[in-house]
């Protein structure tokens, strides 16, 4: 059992069901999110960004009046947030009135409703079992079903239950340690909750005779994607290159898949790939190792078709012509433990390891031919054919170049900038073959860019990493505070970043042999250099010496004096392990740097990768002569041919829209042609702010001497008065109280909001902060206390710019203070569509977006799930909703689609469509791969519809129909227009491919709506999964790039339907909603400290609650 979880039963099960120990009934020990008692898992004690509870207020400010129509939504409605009020029944017992009595005789109740007594504290096992991932439940050690929930709930183990939304009830109890009795038809069993509850506490499972599907839309969500229904024929045509080569001849000949084992189960990869490049195996294959494909891990391809299992023994020691032992110490005639223990060889067969070939398939690469002809399915054969072909492609230069995936980086002649910190980019290649429209294989060729380690001394590297000035100073702190770098709260954690890397050792009077060894990093040790003491082993007499300091032996066998002898040691992974002082280990350059770049680094990165079209092309051209296809034997040897041509397609630019602004007349449309920007100068807002601007305050962060000053604050404050109310802003007050500098950024939210409150005596609208420096951390404790403590709309602005007061800045400024504080920027007029109420679409319609954001690899930190929510008739504006969603788990759980739609599309039927459900709902994906795509039609899809029938229960004829697309940024196609582009030569907004690159048969185009200030355009590769609508391509294609002009803080069209990227940014926001202590957050961020595989897949604390007076959870807080 997760600890989370472990530790929610643990508290059920010691103060629940009015069970208490040692006299204490009544009181309460549980730690669940919804109650605000003060022993919640908060931030540090004491601290000014403390969250305790929703109604968490300064002592001074009682709760000043409401803002006559300040609220932008009905507040029984709460917030977006993941998570729900309790929905506990209304005879459910109060805490200290739960009784610690036995339960009642369950006599005279059906045989599924026997009340379950939930204090049975020394029976239940704590035992979690999973069915097929799609259910979880405890047990008791009878083997009887305890409180089983679904996977995809979530809930505190108490008594009352009043968060599980269903359970499941079976005839017979179940074994917990036999799996295999879990009956198939599990999910049949589910029925809705939450249980009843008796009057001691204890709980009641529903009767079978409730029982019903959980979703009764997840059978009916397809099992293939859509069809494209047609290609688009709007806009002007025009020849565009594309980074993809045809694929001129295929293979003729029948291959065969083996399954290879190579060693022992857990070998890692770099023995398995040493044993097969080996000349012993070389020389044992069938037609030599030319002949074979190896994905180097456990699947093989060869043209020999061999029916038998092969079995052969590699010596690795032979092979690299060391460990030769004496003839007459054969082992296959001698037994080794009859030898005296000094003649006795060490391991004879430690470097030996076998090897297994076995064949478990026929590739026929006519399949892929009959799939894009339409003769068969896309069913196995076609993909393992495709397989085949990815591997082929890439055999040859894995073996030549580094290889990462898909792509291939040389250090010799290749591009690369140096990062700082140990650390250097290499411009490399990427190609993948894939099946395209027009009955063919392409091959995508691109540059790729990744980080890599420098040849380095790891003390060097340790310096940078931590942060320090110089090597003395991190050897002086190392010495006078001691401390293991995997503890909490240590500056060296990221040390840890030298792990699993592999170096060898430098320095004076140390053999060639000795300094060609190479070793790998086990851990970074909790102890000095200069404290390490051993007693080393004397040759000639054969026996250990004397116990000597490592420093010591050191001057004593090579004459060198360690200059860093207080900095930690590192220890190696060998099943010896030996132990290293920092300053003679070197980094083996061509490593991947795994890890987030900081600051600089990726500015720098940045700069090295973001190049201009000829140059990237030039790049692929490169890298593509690398490659050497027509020089390269396996697709020579196999028959693979293609073409040295890149694909010239014929794509269209779209017509741009005309956007609509506000005050009416000529002067409030904008046609901003190609040119892909347009200038606010002179132009009004759609619509202004709800409510005046009246009771709010300015907080400038920092001490006393930064360089920004309240003078500056107060002529930037009279500037951007006067800038919000020429775009139509209405400004009531233009004197705002200013406070600080604060220091703290929580105690400046407090003393500002307080005092603005006071002054006012009326809860403040909105806050504006001033900040020093680019601090991310100070600027989530900001928006954490402004959102989850006070409730309040807040803008932080940069100190330097506030000193410049540039008009400009001010109107980016009012474009997000305008949203936040209800207003509209913009809206595109729909000329296929102009009805006289002004609504783009021609039935009502909802546009829900949603993204899911993920840590680092390693990094111990939750995903992220956001949804957004069109707000009006033209889905301008768009309201958010963001919670936890596991580790790394991609696919939006039930309950959180539930908690943060639920809410939001309350609030849209009641604000924009008269208390009625949407006619049709556009649903955009973003970030998730192919193989997910049926997963979000079946889960999140089937989810939202369930919401949706339930909302619209009394109109049971009623069903609203979805167009599903998926948003994709995560691709490698790029378009090179020529002169036929903008003046970088980067394709124009709107240009749109339907054809040679797209899917064969399935919806979906590559459209670039933005236009590229800098590096070579990203076109957003749209899928379409369903459409129950039946939309045109010529209209699908239009609304996509259309919306692109409308994202509310931008003057140019943007490159992600705004949907997308609005939760998206609101993802990235959720970081400020953790439950965490800044102390926390630093030290998981830092680096990783176990692998991903180690880190839990499901449970993730839930975020802080956002406090939604003012209508707060329902506005643009997040832009």
């Amino acid at each position: 059992m997760p600890g989370a979880a472990k530790n929610r039963a643990k508290k059920a099960r010691q103060g629940g069901a009015g069970g208490s120990k040692k006299g204490t009934a009544g009181t309460s020990n549980q730690d669940t999110p919804d109650q605000g008692t003060s022993n919640q898992n908060v931030p540090e004690q004491g601290t000014s960004d403390e969250i305790t509870s929703d109604q968490d207020m300064p002592a001074s400010f009682d709760g000043p009046a409401e803002r006559p129509g300040s609220s932008s939504g009905p507040p029984q409605q709460g917030s977006s947030r993941g998570r729900a009020p309790s929905n506990a029944p209304s005879n459910a017992p109060s805490q200290s009135a739960r009784s610690s009595s036995r339960p009642p005789s369950a006599g005279g109740q059906a045989p599924h409703e026997q009340p379950f007594n939930a204090r049975r504290e020394e029976q239940i096992l704590n035992k979690r079992i999973e069915w097929g991932g799609n259910a979880h439940g405890f047990y008791n050690n009878d083997g009887e079903i305890f409180c089983p929930i679904l996977l995809n709930t979530y809930t505190s183990l108490t008594p009352l239950h009043p968060l599980c939304t269903s359970y499941i009830v079976m005839d017979d109890p179940i074994n917990p340690f036999q799996p295999d009795t879990v009956p198939s038809n599990v999910e049949s069993l589910i029925v809705p909750g939450p249980a009843a509850i008796n009057p001691d506490g204890t709980l009641v499972l529903p009767s079978r005779q409730m029982t019903l599907d959980a979703n009764s839309y997840r059978d009916k969500m397809p099992t293939t994607l859509m069809r494209r229904p047609g290609f688009g024929t709007a806009g002007k045509p025009i020849p565009l290159q594309l980074n993809s080569h045809r694929i001129a001849t295929l293979p003729s000949e029948k291959f065969y898949q083996y399954d290879v084992s190579i060693g022992k189960a857990g070998d890692k990869r770099g023995l398995i790939q040493a044993v097969w490049g080996s000349e012993q195996l070389n020389q044992k294959l069938p037609g030599g190792r030319l002949d074979w494909l190896f994905d180097g891990n456990k699947l093989a391809w060869s043209k020999h078709n061999l029916d038998r299992e092969l079995r052969w023994s590699i010596d690795l020691d032979l092979e690299h012509n060391r460990g030769m032992k004496p003839p007459q110490l054969a082992y296959s005639t001698v037994d080794i433990k009859d030898l005296p223990k000094g003649k006795r060889p060490e391991n004879p067969h430690e470097n030996t390891h076998m090897v297994y070939i076995r064949k478990s398939a026929a590739i026929d690469l006519s399949m892929i031919h009959a799939y894009l002809e339409g003769r068969c399915d896309f069913d196995n054969s076609v993909i393992a054919a495709i397989n085949f072909l990815d591997h082929l492609i890439r055999e040859n230069p894995s073996r030549k170049h580094i290889n990462i995936k898909k792509s291939y980086f040389s250090r010799t002649g290749a591009a690369y900038q140096d990062l700082t910190g140990g650390i250097e980019a290499i411009r490399g290649i990427y190609q993948s073959i894939r099946m395209a429209e027009g009955k063919r294989l392409v091959l995508n060729v691109d540059v790729s860019h990744t980080t890599f380690w420098r040849k380095s001394m790891f003390h060097s590297i340790v310096n940078l990493l931590s942060g320090l000035v110089n090597l003395d100073q991190l050897q002086h702190q190392w010495r006078d505070k001691p401390s293991d770098p995997n503890s909490t709260n240590n500056k060296f954690r990221t040390m840890l970043r030298l792990r699993k890397n592999k170096f060898i050792v430098e320095h004076r009077g140390r053999s060639a042999i000795e300094s060609s060894k190479i070793h790998t990093v086990g851990d970074i040790m909790n102890m000095r250099a200069s404290e390490y003491r051993f007693k080393p082993y004397m040759k000639e007499e054969k026996k250990e010496g004397a116990e000597i300091s490592l420093p010591q032996y050191y001057y004593k066998k090579y004459g060198i004096y360690l200059n860093f002898p207080d900095l930690p040691l590192i220890k190696t992974t060998a099943k010896k392990p030996t132990y290293f002082p920092m300053e003679i280990c070197a980094m083996i350059p061509g490593q991947r740097y795994p890890y987030k770049l900081n600051e600089n680094q990726t500015r720098e990165m940045l700069s090295f990768s973001a190049t201009a079209p000829p140059k990237r092309l030039a790049g692929i051209e490169e890298g593509t002569a690398m490659l050497a296809w027509d020089q390269d034997p396996y697709l020579q040897k196999y028959g693979l041919k293609i073409e040295s041509k890149p694909i010239v397609s014929k794509a269209r630019v779209l017509e741009p829209p005309v956007i609509q602004m506000g005050g009416g007349g000529p002067n409030s449309q904008i046609k901003p042609g190609t040119k892909g920007r347009w200038n606010l100068m002179g132009k009004r807002f759609l619509t202004k702010n709800s409510a005046p601007l009246t009771y709010w305050g300015v907080c400038i962060m920092g001490d006393k001497s930064s360089p920004c000053k309240e003078v500056h604050v107060q002529a930037f404050v009279r500037s951007f008065c006067e800038v919000y109310k020429a775009h139509g802003g209405e400004v009531a007050n233009t004197s705002p109280l200013i406070r600080g500098p604060f220091p703290d950024p929580a105690k400046g939210v407090e003393e500002t909001f307080t005092a603005v409150g006071n002054h006012h005596q009326v809860r403040p609208q909105f806050l504006l902060f001033v900040v020093q420096n680019k601090d991310a951390e100070n600027y989530l404790r900001i928006k954490k206390s402004s959102d989850c403590r006070y409730g309040v709309a807040t803008q932080v602005v940069q100190g330097a710019q506030v000193m410049k007061n540039n008009g400009q800045y001010h109107s980016n400024v009012c474009m997000k203070v305008n949203a936040k504080l209800g207003g509209s920027t913009y809206r595109v007029l729909n000329s296929l569509n102009l009805k006289k109420d002004g609504s783009y679409f021609s039935v009502p319609t909802m546009v829900i977006g949603a993204d899911v954001s993920h840590a680092a690899p390693g990094i111990g930190a939750p995903s992220y799930a956001a949804m957004t929510v069109s707000m009006d008739r033209w889905a301008s504006r768009y309201s958010a909703g963001v919670q936890t969603n596991g580790h790394r788990v991609e696919i939006i759980s039930t309950r959180n689609l539930r908690d943060m739609l639920k809410p939001l599309f309350m609030h849209w039927m009641n604000t924009v469509s008269s208390g009625n459900l949407p006619a049709h709902v556009y649903y955009f994906r973003d970030g998730v791969s192919e193989g997910q795509y049926i997963n979000v039609l079946k889960q999140e899809v089937a989810d939202i519809k369930e919401i949706f029938k339930e909302l619209g229960e009394t109109r049971k004829d009623f069903e609203v129909k979805f167009t599903v697309v998926v948003a994709e940024k995560r691709h490698h196609i790029r378009f090179f227009p020529g002169r036929a582009g903008d003046e970088n030569q980067n394709p124009l907004p709107g240009t749109i491919v339907d054809r040679d690159v797209t899917h064969p048969f399935e919806n979906d185009i590559y459209l670039c709506s933005h236009k590229a200030l800098k590096g070579t355009a990203r076109p957003t590769h749209y899928h379409m999964l369903m459409d129950e609508a039946g939309i045109k391509p010529d209209v699908f294609q239009k609304i996509l790039y259309d919306h692109c002009y409308q994202y509310m803080r931008s003057t140019t069209p943007v490159g992600l339907f705004p949907a997308v990227y609005y939760a998206h940014l609101a993802s990235n926001r959720a970081r400020a909603h953790e439950n965490i202590t800044e102390t926390a957050r630093k030290l998981r961020d830092s680096g990783p400290t176990k692998s991903t595989s180690e880190i839990p897949a499901e449970e993730a604390k839930p975020l802080l609650e956002m406090i939604n007076r003012c209508g707060l959870a329902f506005g643009m807080w997040y832009i």
